[in-house]
């Protein structure tokens, strides 16, 4: 039997006159794990020919490796082979590695009938088919074959523990892990990572302080574990406390890349750009080598301060200094740090001249420079190019539309709301949530007034807005895009999710703690502006979260320096 590549491993195969089942098998599990699967084929064929009947390790690397080359077409090819030559209908080490190939390359109807038809299973069966839907999303279906699963180990668990996490579901995911506490299931480093995640996800302290303690009693301390350290950083930058996510740094005996750039990205998202770019230096001062997403952190950190040529500089370095290659998410920042301050040309060339295919994330950041700095025409463009590329995200068009009706544009406001009509897209409400001073999280939707002390909040409101026009407030009308009165725009404004979150945590939070407010997009420039007001008139600590940054808000003035 000739096999088509020089390699000692031929060399030694070729010597044997009638190879046996075993040794065909190693030469064909040496091939896959090289990623050589034509190679591995042939060698199945050969073995086919001269009837050597394979065993259960061959179709089980086989199937592997068509996992590993993406070839869906191959795997199925092989898959039939296990039916044509029989004998493997029971044999569950087979199964398992077919149910993980159509698994891994999409195909979980395919996987799922193959799960379906086991006379019988073992966890890693279970398993295998509950980390599918859990790539898919389809936790709903995961949650099914959970409770079907006669014995639950801690990869079971922790597969359902990480997937609601994934998949933006952190109450459900924080359920799940002290279901398993409660069981007595042991966790380790991945499982706390995902639900560290769950408490970031939710922003709020009480979660943050509940996960810590756990991880030092069942010890993971970030003293010693740099992973769980990493993840705890992450946490508390995410839950408002970069304070305590520095605490955490700081106390890690044991510091890598993943360590600087979590703390990074922390400092960057609070807007704390020189703290930032001082860690930065450290790491590469003592031979940590900054990897991509170090460079995401440190370029986020130059856009959200307005340091433009320290973010030039940079950028630059990537290639020149440490030999990586700038990808989309970096030119994506590059454009962001242009657009922020005020390069709209620049950031349209950039965009236009990448040497990569720009996508959405570069095409949004300009778009969301157009509505800082009122440029209609280039706001176009990148819409556009949106539009091609995410033509179910309603966000564009919003922001799209919210621009033109800033220039007065109402024609344009209702030639994109057509879109949208025409498109069946509708707009998610904003929506803000805090943590009471019991540790319940309140949740708050623009324009409800069915909280239970909603007349309290209303007469709040009410009394801070006067207090604010005496000292030269007056809200911000082209934060409404809708072509309406200037009255209906004021009531509007004063419901927006942030402002009732704001007014009800007034009512609740004691003066000598901060308010922090979470936001699912982003805020807006009244709100912005009134929030700025309400800490200078009421001396109070506000700390609020939108899907871009962090805004700390302390005696009238912002952390970002009124520049998002």
């Amino acid at each position: 039997m000739e096999i088509p590549m020089d390699s000692y491993a031929k060399l030694v195969f070729n010597q044997v006159e009638n190879p046996n089942p075993f040794l065909c098998t190693a030469l064909i599990r040496g091939y896959c794990l090289q990623g050589l699967v034509k190679e591995s084929v042939f060698v199945y064929s050969e073995m086919r020919k001269k009837s050597v009947l394979p065993i259960s390790f061959t179709f089980s690397a086989l199937f592997k490796a068509c996992g590993v080359v993406n070839d869906v077409d191959l795997g199925r090819q092989i898959h039939g082979q296990t039916i044509l030559i029989g004998g493997f209908g029971f044999d569950l080490f087979v199964k398992n590695s077919l149910i993980e190939m159509y698994v891994k390359l999409g195909f979980l109807g395919c996987g799922r009938k193959v799960f379906d038809e086991l006379p019988e299973r073992d966890l890693i069966s279970w398993t295998e088919l509950i980390v599918g839907y859990v790539k898919a999303g389809d936790m709903e279906s995961a949650g099914e074959l959970f409770s079907e699963l006669p014995k639950k180990d801690m990869v079971a668990w922790t597969a359902m523990v990480t997937g609601y996490a994934q998949n933006a579901k952190p109450r459900e995911a924080l359920e799940f892990f002290e279901r398993m506490l409660n069981e007595g299931v042991e966790t380790d480093e991945v499982t706390l990572v995902g639900v560290i995640s769950a408490c970031a996800q939710l922003g709020a302290a009480k979660y943050a302080n509940w996960i810590r303690d756990i991880v030092e009693n069942l010890g993971f301390s970030p003293t010693r574990c740099v992973v769980v350290g990493s993840a705890l950083i992450d946490m508390y930058s995410k839950c408002g406390s970069v304070e305590d996510a520095y605490k955490a740094f700081k106390v890690m005996e044991e510091k890598n890349v993943f360590s600087y750039s979590s703390m990074i990205a922390g400092f960057a998202m609070h807007g704390y750009a020189y703290a930032a770019l001082e860690l930065f230096h450290e790491m590469v001062k003592i031979g940590i080598k900054p990897n991509k997403v170090t460079f995401i952190g440190v370029l986020t950190a130059c856009s959200h301060s307005r340091m433009v040529e320290q973010g030039r500089q940079i950028f630059e370095s990537m290639e020149e200094k440490f030999g990586i290659s700038p990808g989309v998410d970096h030119y994506s920042c590059m454009v962001d740090l242009l657009g922020r301050a005020g390069c709209l040309e620049e950031a349209l060339n950039l965009a236009e001249t990448m040497p990569l295919e720009p996508n959405g994330g570069v095409w949004g950041a300009l778009l969301g420079a157009c509505r800082t700095y009122s440029n209609p025409d280039i706001a176009q463009i990148a819409a556009n190019h949106l539009f091609e590329l995410e033509p179910n995200a309603i966000g564009n068009y919003i922001l799209l539309s919210n621009i033109y009706a800033s220039a007065g544009r109402w024609n344009d406001v209702l030639m994109v709301r057509k879109m949208m009509r025409e498109k069946g897209l509708r707009k998610n409400p904003g929506c803000s949530w805090l943590e009471t001073k019991k540790g319940v999280i309140q949740e708050f939707f623009a324009g409800d007034m069915s909280h239970p002390r909603y007349g309290e909040m209303k007469q709040v409101l009410e009394d801070l807005l006067n207090r604010l026009k005496a000292i030269g407030y007056q809200p911000n009308m082209n934060s409404i895009a809708y072509d309406v009165s200037d009255e209906e725009k004021r009531r509007i404004l004063i419901t927006h999710s942030e402002k009732l979150a704001l007014a009800f945590g007034l009512l609740d939070i004691n003066a000598d703690f901060p308010i922090r407010i979470m936001k699912n997009i982003r805020m807006c420039e009244d709100c912005h502006s009134f929030i700025c007001g309400v800490s200078q008139i009421t001396r109070r600590v506000i700390i609020v979260r939108d899907n871009l940054r962090f805004h700390h808000f302390h005696d009238g003035k912002c952390s970002c320096g009124n520049f998002w």
